[in-house]
């Protein structure tokens, strides 16, 4: 039989420093694209399918979440965990030397592969290892490193754009991931496990193509080149209807299902997702183009576009650290998700209202309300899942959780991201065409714009992008709004019940933890 491992206090921060490096690889990444993207856009002639660039990483990650999630409960974490990190760092040198757009999309859902990884076992992870009612003090931290990322990744995004070339955003992956896997190799100590039951292989292919049909279902809908009366926009409606009942006739068979059906009569789990899921359609599609809005209509480079992210940061980290705080002392988490559906839903509101003569400072003001709202819901959606499961069905659980939040990021990106871009294209094609070019070189115009280009323009011109851009991104809020309203009923409706003061590995026999451990570690100590 196996050892238990000893839960001491100083293990537990050694191996929340190798989850660190890893949440910090992945949500680095995330966010240090969205500076450099109108840049990567102009360069490898995107911009009318830049919306992909965050797409075909976000369909990727939410693919692979379950499958991380399920193998991490029955063959263990630390080996996936490595995995991950080696094939996004290796994906990350792809994006660097892609030479064209879709290769540049390609090498993006590659790291999306790995991204999903590395976010959901890090979150499963600390459930292994830290009691639910002790969990709140970790939330700080882990909300730290996704406030450092919405700045330090627009920031570094902005100045590689500034100062040397948008490849910088991805060379700077390689340094940090071969730290990253280090850490996990030398740092990570977790037992491995063993496969008793069939893999559901059936049930990954099924729920792989529903993911997969939905993502093109919203696409081409929201497309102008398609739109919600194409047959080929149905055609995929189509395939997700029957991938979808596939799926669900495969898990309700199979010895060891990746998604058993039985969480979702869990009502705790059910609610706690489904918030997730409505926070993930308005959350994502929010954040993927602030930035772009900043750069374009505001006039600002890409390095003052980065730094106005700051107000985020500093909010997302204030709340996220205060909720995790008040959470391990009081026990209650029902409250947090209720200001931050109302906070962020009312930071939207706000946001409707930009336009190229918004001042900065109400700019920045905005975005703190918004990262306020963010803080007040992430990591404590994820908390409340994880507290009401099974310790067997943690990392189940937490990808299941991932899963639906990033399948409403993917569709809010697919849906209004386009739309933002349909009419983008619109309104710059008219901009072009008003300036005196033909079709053809309104067109190319239209694909190849970007901030260095946009700031060599006749004044007339460029105050005309200029409104081209808000014109097509403010309205968007609107859209997002209603989600927001779905999040704050869901929330209201959330049930409390006791944190659990046992982490999952020791209710699963695996470790010893409390006094019990540094009692124990000592005594070995003292052997030696």
């Amino acid at each position: 039989m196996t050892t238990p491992l000893l839960l001491t206090k100083r293990r537990i921060w050694i191996i929340f420093s190798a989850l660190i490096a890893g949440m910090l690889l992945a949500s680095l990444d995330q966010t240090i694209v969205s500076t450099a993207m109108p840049t990567i856009v102009g360069e490898l002639g995107g911009v009318s399918s830049q919306v992909w660039i965050t797409t075909a990483y976000i369909l990727a990650t939410t693919i692979v979440m379950p499958v991380y999630g399920k193998f991490g409960d029955v063959l263990g974490r630390r080996r996936l965990f490595i995995v991950a990190i080696a094939v996004f760092t290796l994906a990350s040198l792809g994006c660097a030397f892609a030479t064209n757009f879709w290769t540049f999309v390609v090498f993006r859902a590659m790291q999306g592969l790995g991204g999903g990884g590395l976010m959901i076992l890090s979150q499963a992870i600390i459930a292994d290892i830290v009691p639910a009612s002790e969990r709140g003090r970790y939330l700080g931290p882990l909300g730290g490193i996704f406030g450092l990322a919405a700045v330090g990744g627009p920031l570094l995004g902005g100045f590689f754009v500034d100062h040397l070339t948008w490849q910088w955003a991805f060379y700077i992956n390689l340094p940090v991931g071969i730290a990253a896997l280090l850490v996990a190799v030398f740092a990570l100590r977790l037992p491995d496990k063993k496969r008793v039951k069939p893999i559901d292989w059936l049930g990954v292919l099924f729920l792989s193509a529903a993911t997969t049909c939905l993502i093109f279902f919203a696409d081409f809908g929201g497309s102008a080149g398609h739109g919600w009366t194409a047959w080929s926009t149905w055609a995929w409606a189509a395939g997700l209807v029957i991938s979808a009942s596939l799926f669900v006739l495969t898990e309700a068979r199979a010895a060891d299902p990746i998604m058993p059906l039985s969480m979702f009569r869990n009502p705790i789990f059910v609610n706690a997702t489904a918030i997730g899921l409505a926070m993930g359609i308005g959350m994502f599609a929010a954040l993927g183009f602030v930035p772009t809005f900043l750069q374009m209509s505001s006039g600002t480079s890409a390095a003052a576009s980065g730094l106005l992210l700051l107000p985020l940061m500093v909010g997302l980290l204030g709340t996220s650290i205060v909720a995790g705080m008040l959470i391990t002392r009081t026990g209650r988490y029902r409250i947090f998700p209720v200001l931050g559906a109302l906070i962020t839903g009312g930071a939207m509101a706000a946001m409707t209202t930009l336009t190229a003569a918004t001042p900065i400072w109400l700019i920045c003001g905005y975005l703190l309300i918004f990262g306020a709202g963010l803080g007040f819901i992430m990591q404590v959606v994820v908390l409340v899942v994880q507290n009401a499961v099974s310790p067997n069905d943690i990392g189940t659980a937490t990808s299941t959780n991932n899963y639906f939040r990033e399948v409403g990021g993917a569709v809010g990106i697919a849906v209004f991201g386009t739309i933002f871009t349909s009419r983008l294209t619109e309104n710059l094609t008219a901009v072009f065409t008003g300036a005196g070019a033909d079709a053809e070189q309104a067109s190319r115009a239209t694909a190849t714009i970007d901030p260095a280009t946009l700031r060599g323009l006749p004044a007339e011109v460029r105050e005309g992008i200029v409104t081209a851009y808000a014109d097509a991104l403010a309205p968007v809020f609107w859209y997002l709004i209603p989600f927001m309203v779905i999040a704050l009923v869901l929330a209201l409706f959330l049930k409390e019940i006791p944190l659990s003061d046992v982490a999952g590995m020791e209710a699963r026999g695996e470790a010893i933890g409390g006094e019990e451990a540094e009692r124990l570690e000592a005594e070995h100590l003292s052997q030696r």
